[in-house]
């Protein structure tokens, strides 16, 4: 339907950080600004070279050994330890040459004893895991602290395949992506943690199937050639604890990452990504959520959202219970953008199935462009048609392309554009979506000029037809 004019702000109701989801919605003061990204815990400096172990200070100054040197003993950086030890008596210069070799041998012995220990410990960089009070060499395995009852996460050396895909800066795969063995596993909260805290280019963090407890965030980046991968099944629960607060994992201002396969549940929003670029949430099962399931906001661009299955949200408020949202309202640009527009720009919401939502299945908002909208499924038999939520897809923002898209059941219509702000809300293609309204408006309802659709859109059940607009080939 058109767009309706904007409602006053409920009384006494908690609002959501950061967002307004539908035009009019009043601005959320309560969520601050986002700090600056803090220093990755976990990571020291590395302290000087410890002392050989068993190995006793060289003196300063060491008296020269007794008898004649070895002519062909070979040199070492160690001298013979020779100042503790008292002289040998004088056995006749029949027994002097065994006495040398003895020495010889001895040398000989504790050069290589030098060289292994070196060379096991003393020249590579050392890692300083959380909790830590002293550096050492990486280990496979990282050990518990007296305050961290729980098993750290295992660490695995990273396998020498070639990697998966092969994404440039600023992009994402076209292709599915999949993730590669595990250098990191982790099992509950505690190690999800943990190795969120450390994770660096190229880690595969592997989520054991159980409940993870808690609000997570990923603040360290990977790299166009070696993403960071978050990988589990769907018996791997990501659990916010409370529909009404907390992010359940919040991608803060980080690049190339890969969400994959894991269920995200009972926040008041699913994944949050603030500020993030090149990175690919794919295959999570994301329910029980208290406002949108997934937001991409806040100048994150070029990222992809593909085959996830969106369930049950809005279940703090319904006008904010979108499944995918793009952007953010011009009401909240002061608040979330530094009173920028929001461009996140050329993401990709591909292949999703989007139901029992609250509000739109995806919103898209003034201020983004370039976007791409495909064969995704939406029902929208949850949509009450109040707070303007009265279609499967919104577009506020510039330049989009929705084309293959299936959905059903609407309070209105399938598919809608607005106008909220100048110079907003146009050049986008609809283009061979397939609208199964079952309800009184349109299949596509324009209200904003620019936008095209195609004659090979479809439309059913629509009380007023296809389109408010003429199709074009």
């Amino acid at each position: 339907m058109p767009f309706m004019s904007s409602e006053p702000p409920t009384p006494n109701e908690p609002s959501t950080p950061g967002e307004a989801s539908t035009p009019g919605e009043p601005p959320t003061p309560s969520e601050p600004p986002m700090p600056g990204e803090p220093p990755r815990p976990g990571e020291a400096s590395v302290p000087g070279e410890p002392p050989i172990p068993g190995v006793p200070p060289r003196p300063s100054e060491a008296p020269a050994p007794t008898g004649p040197p070895m002519p062909d003993a070979p040199h070492t950086s160690v001298q013979p330890l020779t100042a503790s030890e008292p002289p040998a008596p004088e056995r006749g210069s029949a027994r002097q040459p065994a006495l040398w070799l003895a020495g010889g041998a001895f040398l000989l012995a504790l050069a290589a004893l030098v060289v292994a220990v070196t060379r096991d410990g003393g020249s590579e960089p050392a890692e300083v895991t959380a909790g830590a009070t002293t550096a050492g060499p990486r280990e496979s395995v990282v050990s518990p602290t007296p305050d961290e009852p729980s098993v750290l996460p295992t660490r695995t050396a990273a396998p020498e395949a070639a990697p998966t895909e092969h994404a440039t800066s600023g992009s994402v795969p076209d292709a599915a992506v999949t993730c590669p063995p595990a250098s990191v596993k982790v099992s509950d909260a505690t190690t999800l943690e943990q190795a969120l805290a450390q994770a660096r280019p190229g880690d595969s963090i592997a989520l054991a199937n159980g409940v993870y407890a808690g609000n997570f965030t990923a603040e360290a980046s990977g790299t166009a050639e070696k993403p960071i991968f978050l990988c589990g099944s769907a018996g791997a629960v990501v659990d916010g604890g409370d529909t009404d607060d907390g992010y359940a994992f919040h991608l803060d201002r980080v690049s190339n990452w890969r969400l994959v396969g894991f269920t995200v549940r009972n926040a008041q929003k699913g994944v949050m990504a603030d500020g993030v670029v090149g990175t690919v949430i794919q295959g999570l099962t994301v329910e029980q959520i208290g406002d949108e399931a997934i937001h991409l906001r806040n100048f994150s661009s070029d990222n992809m959202v593909r085959d996830n299955t969106i369930r049950d949200t809005g279940l703090r408020r319904e006008k904010y219970g979108e499944g995918v949202y793009i952007g953010t309202a011009k009401s909240n640009w002061c608040t979330v953008s530094d009173c920028k527009t929001d461009a996140s720009d050329r993401n990709v919401v591909l292949g999703n199935d989007i139901r029992d939502t609250t509000a739109e299945s995806i919103d898209i908002k003034e201020g983004t462009s370039d976007g791409k909208v495909i064969d995704n499924t939406f029902d929208g038999s949850k949509l009450s048609g109040s707070h303007n939520n009265d279609s499967w897809v919104d577009v506020k923002g510039n330049g989009w392309l929705l084309q293959g898209n299936t959905g059903s059941n609407s309070p209105e219509d399938g598919f809608q554009t607005h106008k909220l702000v100048n110079g907003w809300g146009t050049g986008n293609i609809f283009k061979d979506n397939t609208a199964n309204v079952d309800g009184p408006g349109y299949g596509f309802h324009l209200t904003s000029d620019g936008n095209k659709v195609t004659c090979d859109n479809k439309a059913k059940d629509a009380a007023e037809g296809l389109a408010n607009v003429d199709c074009s080939s």
